[in-house]
C-alpha cells in the first residue's frame, strides 16, 4: 500500500474514478435494458439506476475529500463506504450460498408473480412450456400466441407442446446468475474495504504543503 502522502492521495482518487466508471456502466445497462425492453420488471431497473447514482455521489465525495484532504468529508466517505462494504459483502455471500432447492423456490415465486405475457416471453426464449408439472396444475401455463415459436404445433388452437417445463431450462441460468452476482459483489466489496483502509491512512497523514499549525 502507498506510504507517502502524494501516493495515498493519488491512489484514493484513482479508486474513486474506478467507482465512477462502474457507476456509469450500471446506469448505461439500466437505460439500455429499458430501451431494448430486455428487463420487464421496472423495480429492477430502478434499483440499478439508484445504485449507479449513489455510487457516483459517494465517489465524488471521496474525490473532493481526497483532493482537499478534508477531514470531515473523508470521515463520512469512509463511514458510508464501510457500510456499503458490509451490505455488499453480506449480499454476495448470500448469493454464493444459495443452493439449488432455494433457487427453484425463488424461480417459482417469480413465475407465480409475473403476468401471462412475461411467462409467454420466457416460453418463447427458452423453448419450453409451463414451469413444471406441479405448478402447472395450479397455474396453467399461457397459451401459444406466437406462430413462429417452435413449441406451437397447433397455432390455431394456441397449444404449446414442447417437452418439459421451463424450470429445467432456467436452472443453469439461475445458478449462473447467482454465482456471477456473488463473485462480482465479493470483488467490489473488497475494493471498498481497501478504499476504507486507504482513507484511514490518508486522513492520518499530514499534508507537507499545509501549515503545520493547522494540525495542532
Amino acid at each position: 500500500m502507498c506510504g507517502g502522502f502524494t501516493c495515498s492521495k493519488n491512489a484514493l482518487i484513482a479508486l474513486n474514478m474506478l467507482y465512477i466508471v462502474v457507476a456509469f456502466i450500471l446506469i448505461g445497462v439500466a437505460v439500455y435494458g429499458r430501451a431494448a425492453s430486455l428487463v420487464t420488471n421496472l423495480p429492477i431497473i430502478g434499483g440499478i439506476l439508484a445504485c449507479g447514482i449513489i455510487l457516483i455521489l459517494i465517489s465524488l465525495l471521496g474525490m473532493m475529500g481526497a483532493v482537499k484532504h478534508h477531514q470531515v468529508m473523508l470521515f463520512f466517505y469512509m463511514l458510508i463506504l464501510f457500510l456499503l462494504f458490509l451490505i455488499q459483502f453480506s449480499v454476495a455471500c448470500a448469493c454464493l450460498g444459495v443452493n439449488q432447492s432455494q433457487q427453484e423456490q425463488l424461480a417459482q415465486q417469480g413465475w407465480n408473480r409475473v403476468d401471462n405475457a412475461t411467462r409467454a416471453n420466457v416460453q418463447k426464449t427458452f423453448t419450453c412450456c409451463g414451469f413444471d408439472a406441479e405448478v402447472d396444475k395450479l397455474l396453467p401455463h399461457p397459451e401459444c400466441f406466437d406462430v413462429t415459436m417452435r413449441c406451437c404445433s397447433d397455432a390455431e388452437h394456441k397449444v404449446c407442446d414442447c417437452p418439459g417445463g421451463c424450470l429445467h431450462k432456467l436452472q443453469s441460468t439461475i445458478s449462473y446468475a447467482f454465482q456471477l452476482c456473488g463473485w462480482i459483489g465479493l470483488f467490489f466489496s473488497f475494493t471498498e474495504f481497501m478504499g476504507v483502509l486507504l482513507t484511514v491512512r490518508y486522513r492520518n497523514q499530514k499534508d507537507p504543503r499545509a501549515n503545520p499549525s493547522a494540525f495542532l
